[in-house]
């Protein structure tokens, strides 16, 4: 959750680690911190409470020379937000200084063996329990520091991505990682570490993906090869460099208030991105090289399992609509924090889908291991080239959105919902448990929904308009049916992250079991309900809370005249085939929680307590 950088070359270290943790910022923004080691040897760490200004505000009276450095912006796991837990830490001598992303589980055990041998600890971190055991293994083994890392790490249960500096070793950067991510960055005679790529794109296109249990040494001194890979068991490894296709300017806000509203504007473009060269409109076709070249695994599944978390849970709601629907093959849709622990029953007949748009949420990650060792076949949706889940899965697909900033994702949860459609009607086609008419319709009208999600955006400032009527509530509810019942779940989720309001998603239909009694002037309901499926149910229960005073902001097909009567508000979407209808519904909901939170004065692409990458537990 966490995220690191660290530079090590030429030019002065601080402003690259400062711009770095920047660009890191949305993987966490509880407190940041920066060690340095300056051209007298001396090592500085500096840390401050709060984002990475705070940290900037302080250092700029302090001594932030030196051409090698490590950094940190932190999500907060062991010990509360403040400047002690922050990162970096020193070890006991402050010879060493350490920032880590992850978690250690035994950490625990290991600081109370350290406090036996007189080690004492100023904070309520994990991390400085490792920096500790780094520091105790390498005096009392009589080791450099890449040794006394991996017999450390040797000793430790739990995950981590780490950087360490060793103040007698100015010209020496080491790093590690298991179920963490980390990245290195080749430069001329530079390098760079990071969580994620997107501190290294501004100065190179060359990247190596380090592997779990792999440990990095950088020594600038040696000049014929200063960066090697080696286990935690000293098993020397081939890197594998490999060339980033990302931009600078995809890092940027252009000209948009925030990262959020940018990326809810990108959609019509990301989604045509993410369909280039898989659906050909004037053939009538779809082609996914990750179903096509595992075509019998899908065909021959008897089962279905979908595994996510969050957004990318709600796509694999509607995957399961158009899954079954389309390949008449029976789906569940797991949370990966349950599947992974509640023994689940798998079989080697099993497919199972693995979403995540960093391809890092460690619970995902952890559920595909296990499904994995059952003999089932992973097929992967995510965004990020290069992650994790998609490294250990047996096929899958890239969204190809680019990077998403905003905390509260957007642009990915669309693009997952297109990519599992995609794959949907590929396996239907196949086993002929659909009519070509139908596929042909729906293959046409994909290549629409980007343009008409341009007609939806058209609505911003309307929608922009009356969410401000809603900032005073304090809860909403969300309804929903078929298809549309996880956008009204998903429209609840981005409101509560980034406006702080309560809110909850139902099936339209569950409404009289329970949430009924909620409804009352104060209490705005959205109901997601396009001109399809069991669109006069939903009139039907539109009247049912409009009878108790409730106050309706409709979603709705253009043209609708039905529900444009009784609703108080009503957003026009464009009529579209009902399993396409969430990449038009969910715009609107987008667009509304957007504005509510702006209203509020909400940090909206950093909520409070959030950060995009849950790389923990």
């Amino acid at each position: 959750m966490c995220g690191i950088v660290g530079y090590i070359g030429k030019r002065k270290a601080y402003p690259i680690l400062i711009k770095g943790l920047h660009r890191l910022e949305y993987r966490g923004y509880d407190s940041a911190g920066v060690a340095l080691i300056n051209d007298s040897g001396q090592l500085n760490v500096y840390k401050a409470k709060g984002k990475v200004s705070e940290l900037e505000a302080f250092c700029e009276s302090k001594d932030t020379g030196g051409t090698i450095g490590i950094a940190h912006t932190r999500w907060a796991t062991h010990g509360e937000p403040n400047t002690v837990n922050a990162h970096p830490h020193y070890s006991e001598s402050e010879r060493l200084a350490i920032i880590h992303n992850g978690i250690i589980e035994n950490y625990a055990v290991l600081k109370a063996g350290l406090q036996q041998e007189g080690y004492t600890f100023k904070s309520d971190t994990d991390t400085e329990v490792l920096v500790q055991l780094v520091e105790y293994t390498q005096v009392n083994r009589h080791v450099d520091l890449k040794t006394a890392v991996q017999l450390a790490l040797q000793q430790v249960i739990g995950a981590y991505a780490i950087a360490i500096l060793d103040k007698e070793h100015p010209d020496t950067l080491i790093a590690a990682r298991k179920g963490s991510p980390l990245v290195v960055g080749i430069g001329e005679e530079e390098y760079f570490l990071a969580s994620d790529a997107t501190p290294i794109v501004e100065y190179t296109d060359k990247v190596i993906y380090i592997e779990d249990e792999e440990v990095v040494c950088i020594q600038m001194s040696e000049s014929s090869n200063p960066l090697t890979i080696t286990t935690i068991s000293n098993v020397v490894k081939t890197p594998e460099i490999k060339r980033l296709e990302l931009s600078l300017s995809q890092l940027e806000k252009g000209g948009y208030p925030h990262f959020m509203l940018k990326e809810i504007f990108e959609q019509p473009r990301t989604l045509t991105d993410s369909m280039r060269g898989r659906v050909n409109v004037r053939q009538d076709n779809i082609a996914l090289s990750g179903f096509i070249d595992n075509k019998e695994r899908f065909l021959n599944a008897k089962r279905i399992i979908i595994t996510a978390c969050g957004t990318s849970w709600h796509a694999g709601l509607i995957a399961m609509y158009a899954i079954e629907e389309f390949a008449q093959i029976p789906v569940e849709v797991e949370y990966s924090s349950e599947f992974r622990y509640r023994k689940p029953v798998i079989s080697k007949d099993d497919v199972v889908i693995a979403i995540s748009q960093s391809g890092e949420t460690a619970d995902t990650l952890a559920a595909i291991q296990l499904a994995k060792s059952k003999g089932a076949f992973i097929f992967s949706i995510c965004n990020v080239v290069g992650a994790s889940i998609p490294r250990v899965s047996d096929s899958g697909c890239y969204t190809h959105v680019g990077p998403e900033i905003g905390v509260a994702s957007t642009k990915a949860f669309t693009a997952q919902v297109v990519a599992l459609t995609m794959l949907a009607l590929c396996i239907g086609r196949e086993k002929g448990t659909m009519s070509k008419d139908q596929y042909l319709r729906i293959v046409r009208e994909l290549g629409q929904i980007p343009d008409k999600i341009e007609r939806v955006l058209g609505q911003n400032k309307r929608i922009a308009d009356f969410a401000k009527m809603f900032t005073y509530a304090q809860n909403f509810i969300y309804l929903g049916r078929g298809y549309n019942f996880p956008v009204a779940m998903e429209g609840a989720l981005k409101l509560k992250e980034i406006s702080y309001i309560h809110a909850e998603g139902y099936p339209a239909a569950e409404m009289k079991h329970g949430p009924i009694a909620l409804i009352s002037q104060e209490m705005p309901v959205v109901v997601v309900a396009p001109h399809c499926g069991t669109y006069e149910k939903v009139v039907s229960n539109i009247q049912e809370i409009k009878a108790r005073k409730g106050r309706v902001i409709a979603v709705v097909t253009e043209g609708d005249t039905l529900v444009s009567k009784i609703a108080d508000y009503t957003i026009e979407v464009p009529a579209t085939e009902e399993c396409l209808t969430p990449l038009l519904t969910v715009i609107p909901l987008q667009l509304l929680a957007y504005h509510i939170a702006v209203v509020k004065g909400c940090d909206v692409d950093q909520p409070r307590n959030l950060a995009k990458s849950v790389t923990v537990e």
